[in-house]
């Protein structure tokens, strides 16, 4: 049975939380419930099938439950959206679909009551095609972001998350920031989520000497002050620029530990959710999410106390 979690007086700087599973007892009694077992502070959820174009429907009444466990608690909730959603794919089925699944994943976050919607930034087949592609982004997703304003300020914020470098990226570099925002007229309710594993891989070298400051000032250039909204905090298997997207425990990868203290305690993350996608060995002593959890706790401290 999920028990309550205890109401906080003031939330923390950067509230620390995980990608939840709710398969089973859904968003509340599994969701949340793990949030409560890890020591979360955040949560992320999936709302459909990530590796598929399903839209369901969604339990009003589990919905609503979530809502205000998370509201009472302050437990700031977010939604990634599928990961097959691309705009900038050559396939007109694909790009219909994108739209349909897109649209599901923020109207079930609005629901929910989370805060943002996450969704990669997608590819392109070939160089040349890449124009096309950022006309075709700006073609589907615009008209979403007009729903969105249709709908009221209580709207979640969609949330681009460059990717780590494979492919024809249409963004995996932050610098690529500023065309994909432009695409969509620099919306008011566009955000940036950064996933440290995915910047590291793009070539972004957090683990450089000021890496983690040089990497926030090219993404505030690029996006501009008040844009990210979101960070998923992984380290990585592989070194910096390697294209590859494979996610390590916290301080057990390339990057290390001392660059998420380093990012808890730059001015342009304060008041950002950090969200874990680390591989969960919980089985394994000193592993896992709840590892995690106290690891980046532990130097979130040591850099509010800096």
């Amino acid at each position: 049975m999920w028990h309550p979690l205890r109401v906080n007086d003031a939330p923390p700087r950067n509230p620390i939380g995980a990608h939840v599973p709710v398969a089973g007892r859904g968003l509340v009694g599994t969701g949340l419930a793990y949030n409560e077992r890890i020591g979360g502070e955040a949560v992320q959820v999936f709302v459909a099938n990530p590796r598929g174009w399903a839209t369901p429907a969604g339990n009003p009444a589990q919905d609503e439950a979530f809502r205000a466990a998370c509201a009472e608690r302050r437990i700031p909730a977010y939604v990634h959206a599928p990961y097959l959603i691309n705009f900038g794919s050559d396939s007109p089925a694909t790009r219909e679909r994108s739209t349909d699944s897109l649209r599901h994943s923020l109207l079930r976050g609005r629901a929910i009551g989370a805060l943002g919607v996450v969704v990669h930034t997608g590819s392109s087949i070939g160089a040349h095609r890449r124009a096309e592609a950022m006309a075709q982004v700006r073609e589907d997703v615009r008209p979403l972001l007009d729903e969105l304003d249709a709908l009221g300020d209580d709207s979640p914020w969609l949330l681009l998350e460059p990717t780590a470098g494979q492919g024809a990226s249409l963004c995996s570099r932050l610098e690529e920031l500023a065309d994909y925002l432009d695409a969509l007229d620099r919306h008011p309710r566009v955000g940036v989520c950064l996933d440290t594993c995915h910047v590291f891989a793009a070539g972004h070298d957090l683990a450089a000497p000021d890496g983690v400051a040089a990497a926030l000032a090219v993404l505030e250039d690029a996006a501009g002050p008040g844009r990210l909204r979101l960070i998923h905090a992984n380290d990585s298997k592989d070194v910096a620029g390697s294209r590859k997207d494979r996610h390590a425990n916290i301080g057990d990868g390339h990057i290390g530990a001392s660059p998420f203290r380093d990012l808890l305690a730059h001015p342009a993350t304060a008041g950002v959710p950090l969200i874990l996608e680390t591989p969960d060995r919980s089985a394994a002593p000193g592993h896992g999410h709840p590892a995690d959890v106290a690891r980046l706790k532990a130097l979130r401290a040591e850099a509010a106390a800096r």
